[in-house]
């Protein structure tokens, strides 16, 4: 397995469900994270096709401006990805329970 494709792959699927889930376009996203907007739509679907792959500082801002932890990218496991989707969630104290309940374990 090329595990640059491989991440490559989860990185795009990613990148669109958050897109779509926040509700923007693709050049809205773009242009949010800093991208030129005469292309950003382009980019940001050749991102979303895995035909270029961003640098790690347009992978920050995107993860900026759709509300998500940088390792949502790119974690391997659907049900881990939504579980930091749903910590991101909870308050201060709720996240405290569940680091205590899950080292419990």
């Amino acid at each position: 397995m090329n595990t640059t494709n491989h991440y490559n792959d989860i990185f795009c699927r990613r990148l669109k469900q958050a897109r779509l889930t926040s509700g923007l376009s693709q050049k809205r996203l773009g242009i949010a994270a800093g991208i030129d907007e005469f292309v950003a739509s382009t980019r940001i679907n050749r991102y979303e096709k895995g035909v270029h792959e961003p640098g790690t500082e347009i992978v920050q801002k995107l993860a900026e401006v759709l509300r998500v932890p940088l390792a949502y990218f790119y974690a391997e496991d659907d049900d881990l990805a939504e579980l930091m989707l749903i910590f991101l969630r909870l308050t201060k104290h709720e996240r405290e329970d569940v680091l205590k309940y899950a080292k419990s374990k």
